[in-house]
C-alpha cells in the first residue's frame, strides 16, 4: 500500500508558490526515470508517479471510447473488444481529500463522508450548501480492464475532483475551505461508465488545465487512500480551454494562465510521451452558451 504523504501542512492558499511546485516535479520526474532504468526492455510504458502515491502499477486510458487501433470499446451487452493504450499513473496532487493528509491539523477524508456518492459535483453536501459556478460539463468516462481484453469494470468506483472556475479547491483553499463541492464518487454501470455533471475547471498558476481521479474495486472499499489502485488526471483540451476561459465570465485569470503553459511543458503531464499525453485528453464537444459534454476511456490493470 502506498505511504501517507508527506505534505501535512498546507499553506492557507493552494498554490505555495513556484520553487515549491519545481521541486515537487523534480522529485517526480527523478523517480520516473529511476523506473525507467528498471523496467527497461519491457513492453509496458509506465512513468512512476509522484512521490506519495506509487502503487508500481500501468495506467490505461484512451480517449477515443470507440473501435480503433489502439483503443478498446465497449458494446451495449458489457462486453468490450480491442486493446488499449497504456500511459503513466500520476499524482494525487496535494488536494486530494482522500484521508492522506492534513488541513489545520485535520485529517481530509471527503471520501468517509455520507452524500459523496453523487453523479453532480457542482454543489457542496451535508452541512455546506455552496455551489461551484462556471460553464456547464457533462463528463462520461467508461473503465476498463487492461489485464483482461478491455473488459467493462462494472461495480469499480471513481473518485473525481478539480479545482473552481478560478483555481481553488474546495475543502484546501482559504476562500473555499468550508464547501465539498466538485468532489463525488460514481460506480461503474454494467458498460464499465459513469457520468459526473459538474462544472469547466480553471487554469491555476503552474498547471495545465486538468481533473484528479482514484479507482477503488469497489464502493464500500472507497473510504481511504490506501484502498485505491490507480490514481491519475486528466488533461482537457486546449483549443476548449481557450474557448470557455476568453468567452465564459468567471475564468478571466485562466486566460493569462493558461498562455503561460501547454501541455508538454507542464510539470505533471510533460514526461510522458505525445501518445500518453493525447490518450489522458478527453475528447470535448459543446458551446460556452450550451455547455460541454466530454468523454474519456480508461482501462484499469485490476
Amino acid at each position: 500500500m502506498p505511504s501517507a504523504p508527506t505534505h501535512h501542512h498546507l499553506l492557507d492558499d493552494h498554490d505555495r508558490g513556484l520553487q515549491y511546485d519545481l521541486e515537487q516535479f523534480a522529485a517526480l520526474k527523478q523517480r520516473r526515470r529511476v523506473l525507467g532504468m528498471m523496467l527497461s526492455g519491457s513492453a509496458l510504458l509506465i512513468a512512476g508517479c509522484g512521490g506519495d502515491d506509487s502503487s508500481g502499477s500501468t495506467a490505461i486510458v484512451s480517449s477515443t471510447g470507440g473501435t480503433s487501433a489502439g483503443s478498446g470499446s465497449s458494446s451495449g451487452d458489457g462486453s468490450s473488444t480491442g486493446s488499449c493504450t497504456a500511459v503513466a499513473e500520476e499524482t494525487e496532487g496535494p488536494y486530494p481529500s482522500d484521508g492522506s493528509n492534513t488541513v489545520n491539523g485535520q485529517v481530509s477524508n471527503v471520501l468517509s463522508d455520507s452524500g459523496v456518492v453523487r453523479s453532480d459535483i457542482r454543489t457542496s453536501f451535508g452541512g455546506a450548501s455552496g455551489v461551484a459556478e462556471g460553464v456547464p460539463t457533462t463528463l462520461t468516462l467508461t473503465l476498463l480492464n487492461s489485464n483482461n481484453l478491455c473488459q467493462p469494470l462494472s461495480g469499480y468506483a471513481i473518485y473525481l475532483w478539480h479545482c473552481t472556475r478560478d483555481g481553488n479547491y474546495s475543502l484546501y483553499s482559504s476562500s473555499v475551505r468550508n464547501e465539498n463541492f466538485l468532489r463525488g464518487v460514481q460506480v461503474a454501470d454494467a458498460n464499465g461508465q459513469v457520468t459526473f455533471q459538474t462544472i469547466f475547471p480553471g487554469c491555476y498558476s503552474g498547471r495545465y488545465p486538468h481533473i484528479h481521479f482514484e479507482i477503488y474495486p469497489s464502493l464500500s472499499m472507497a473510504t481511504l487512500y490506501t484502498n485505491k489502485i490507480l490514481t491519475s488526471q486528466i488533461a482537457l483540451p486546449r483549443d476548449v480551454c481557450s474557448t470557455v476561459y476568453s468567452g465564459a465570465s468567471g475564468y478571466s485569470a485562466s486566460v493569462s494562465n493558461l498562455s503561460r503553459v501547454t501541455i508538454n511543458s507542464d510539470g505533471i503531464f510533460g514526461d510522458n510521451t505525445a501518445a500518453q499525453r493525447e490518450a489522458m485528453t478527453a475528447a470535448m464537444s459543446g458551446s460556452v452558451a450550451d455547455g460541454y459534454a466530454g468523454t474519456l476511456t480508461i482501462g484499469v490493470p485490476a
